[in-house]
């Protein structure tokens, strides 16, 4: 098999590409031949060496999901069936052995690096929306980041539990994207974002959902409806595009993070939410009732794929900077041969 493997957190250089052999699957356990694996902005924070739940686990192989054929009969599955899954870290790699829980069968017509992008994005915003915020028909929402995928997976559920959605994204490309996956309003970010955010939703938002972490939460948080809820679920913004942050500048930032009195949230009864979709994985009914719903949704037609692009293994670093670069739509995906 072949995976990737950061034996030191650092740069680019730190992904490195080994061959091994394949892992052999205990009783209960299904193996998998990888064909897609998914790639988030978290693997560049766990390459990186600042992602709380990897640190001490070096050498480690970045990922959390993938979609391929099964190698064997087991699990309820048969040898060639097309599924995807997830997993807690590991996804870098050609070869996947994993319980039966944390795998799904594909729908017909979605392609290996279609599903390859689905597990990581979709729970996060499965558990966003229906976990944490406990969003209800009619309510109004703000999406973040919203052409990303947990950006488009979170238009895409919030419409399907009937919210109306407001999307920020960085450019007019961005915004198409955006309005493809159902955002009923779109906001560029830039020296007028709340400005046109108040004129998309003079009444305030019901949810915010916010991966940057630094400067929207604030602002964010005051046009709250009462009983609004505000929920981060990423810091992106801590992190400097295209390289490795040195502590100096992750303290800076740090320090921008807002903070937020009890008393505050309680007087304008607002609340403040916040989560780690890595550390739900574990959960097993958690996670089922997540992976069900999500794949009931495929099954039916009711999400749209992801726009995807895809990279060889060889090429993993290509795809971090990329990613790293703040200019892609959807997903990005590891293929393998």
């Amino acid at each position: 098999m072949k995976r990737v493997v950061v034996r030191r957190p650092g740069g680019h250089e730190a992904l490195a590409l080994v061959e091994e052999a394949d892992p052999v699957p205990l009783p209960g356990q299904v193996r998998v031949r990888v064909r897609a694996a998914g790639i988030n902005y978290a693997d560049t924070i766990v390459r990186e060496g600042w992602y709380e739940a990897a640190k001490g686990k070096y050498p480690l192989t970045p990922g959390f999901e993938f979609a391929g054929v099964v190698d064997g009969d087991a699990g309820g599955f048969k040898k060639g069936d097309r599924v995807f899954g997830f997993t807690r870290f590991g996804g870098y790699a050609s070869v996947q052995v994993v319980t039966s829980g944390r795998l799904r069968p594909m729908p017909a017509d979605w392609s290996f690096a279609d599903c390859a992008g689905v597990p990581a994005v979709h729970f996060t915003a499965y558990h966003a929306l229906q976990g944490v915020a406990k969003v209800r028909s009619g309510e109004t929402v703000l999406v973040h980041s919203a052409a990303g995928g947990v950006g488009t997976a979170l238009l895409q559920q919030a419409k399907l539990l009937g919210c109306r959605t407001v999307a920020v994204v960085g450019s007019e490309k961005k915004a198409a994207v955006a309005r493809e996956f159902g955002a009923d309003a779109v906001v560029l970010r830039g020296p007028a974002l709340w400005k046109d955010v108040d004129r998309a939703a003079p009444e305030g938002f019901d949810a915010i959902f916010d991966a940057n972490g630094v400067t929207t939460p604030r602002p964010g948080f005051q046009r709250l409806k009462p009983g609004g809820r505000l929920v981060i679920y990423g810091f992106a913004e801590m992190f400097p595009r295209g390289g490795r942050p040195s502590k100096l500048s992750l303290a800076w930032n740090w320090l921008k993070v807002p903070r937020f009195s009890p008393l505050e949230m309680t007087a304008t009864n607002r609340s403040v939410m916040g989560f780690n979709v890595v550390f739900l994985t574990d959960k097993a009914e958690l996670a089922k009732d997540g992976f069900d719903a999500i794949s009931a949704w495929m099954a039916k037609g009711l999400l749209k794929k992801s726009p995807v692009k895809e990279f060889p293994v060889e090429r993993v670093a290509d795809a971090h900077r990329e990613l790293e670069a703040g200019e892609t739509v959807g997903k990005l995906v590891l293929t393998f041969e």
